[in-house]
């Protein structure tokens, strides 16, 4: 394993994930990976970054030359990496090409990643033998590691790694859904086992709490965590804290499941602060009572979960194209949609002669498919003749 920490690298690749007001269900799985995955990289190695000499490994350089690698990018990038003393660019690019990959691979590998080639033979196998167990073949590991080379070769916790991955299968968890969770969400595997498992706890009995039911259970966890695994970097504090805002606001307990599996448990994500500010506009704008709010959030979690900022500019896009406020309420799942996907959707239904301003909003509702499916809908009830043809006259 590598050796030293760095004052300067450790202080600028600190990663803590905190509930942002600003967070949003919408973005998780790719958006919040994005966000962490070169800082949480980083934070699970030792590195000696800084080299007095800043004299280059010659064998180093000579052995990914060798391997066609683009010297002049990890110089650019990741310059350090040639300056240790230990590396193992053969022995690392000898395991990847057992595992399958061909000279491409290894070097699109080594490019992204060249850190790689700081882990010792005996890392790798360990690391190898892990996510094997969880892969279909190699043929699907080797895609992975291409893929996303950084969550592979981070070994620093290969030991809470292996004791989540046997907590997850125990759990019921799929072992496609874990090796998503891999790529996906890799911090969830550097923590202890026991913290997963206490976050694991606290939605389990929270869960019974609010009247769910013990032959539901495994069900509702399973399809929750499939749906977000970053749930697990929240504290269970942080689980309650929420839970017993929704609550003060008089949702009963089968209404705070129900927006629970809607938001597929984004809802941890935020805080009771930014929850209250959201609310607080919504009634507001729609100058409803508590009661009216409430039926509104149920109907349109997004007025929950989505910050006033984009609120506000959600609002603006729809008053913009001609819609009222009156609209907005009777259907207010339009929220949900981006200014850009709105603005999409009436421009494609203008062109069929449909004037959203007198029509029904929720011909803008739903995923891609659904729109598709509606467009075509009055597509066809357009074109469709007033009389049949061939029919007699009288």
């Amino acid at each position: 394993m590598l050796r030293g920490i760095a004052n300067s690298a450790t202080h600028m690749f600190t990663f803590s994930l905190t509930r942002s007001q600003h967070c949003k269900p919408l973005l998780t799985l790719s958006s919040l990976w994005k966000n962490i995955k070169d800082a949480s990289f980083l934070q699970h190695f030792s590195y000696t970054t800084d080299i007095k000499s800043k004299v280059e490994n010659k064998r180093t350089v000579e052995n990914l030359y060798r391997l066609a690698v683009d010297i002049k990018k990890i110089r650019r990038l990741k310059e350090w990496v040639l300056f240790q003393d230990a590396a193992y660019v053969k022995e690392t690019a000898n395991a990847l090409r057992e595992m399958g990959a061909d000279k491409t691979a290894i070097a699109n590998i080594l490019e992204r990643c060249p850190e790689a080639i700081l882990c010792t033979p005996a890392e790798i196998n360990s690391q190898r033998d892990l996510w094997q167990s969880v892969c279909q073949n190699e043929k699907q590991l080797v895609k992975l590691i291409e893929q996303f080379p950084e969550s592979f070769f981070t070994v620093e916790h290969h030991e809470n790694q292996k004791s989540n991955v046997q907590f997850f299968q125990e759990l019921g968890l799929k072992n496609n859904i874990i090796s998503r969770f891999f790529t996906s969400a890799p911090d969830i595997f550097y923590k202890p086992v026991e913290k997963n498992k206490h976050i694991v706890e606290t939605l389990q009995r929270m869960y019974l709490n609010l009247g769910g039911s013990n032959a539901n259970m495994k069900i509702w966890l399973l399809k929750l965590l499939s749906q977000n695994p970053f749930i697990l970097l929240n504290s269970s504090t942080a689980v309650q804290e929420n839970l017993e805002f929704l609550q003060k606001k008089d949702f009963t307990d089968s209404e705070v499941l129900q927006l629970l599996s809607r938001l597929k448990g984004f809802i941890f994500n935020l805080s009771p602060d930014t929850m209250q500010r959201s609310m607080f506009f919504s009634k507001d704008v729609f100058k409803c009572s508590d009661q009216e709010l409430k039926e509104l959030v149920l109907k349109c979690p997004a007025l929950l979960y989505n910050s006033v900022l984009v609120l506000e500019e959600r609002l603006r896009g729809l008053l913009k194209e001609g819609i009222s406020v009156d609209q907005i309420k009777e259907t207010p799942m339009v929220l949900e949609l981006t200014t850009q996907i709105v603005q999409y959707r009436i421009k494609k239904l203008a062109a069929l002669g449909y004037n959203i301003k007198n029509g029904n909003l929720e011909n803008l509702n739903g995923t891609k498919r659904d729109f598709e499916a509606t467009y075509c809908r009055i597509q066809a009830k357009r074109e469709r003749p007033m009389f049949n043809p061939v029919a007699p006259l009288n």
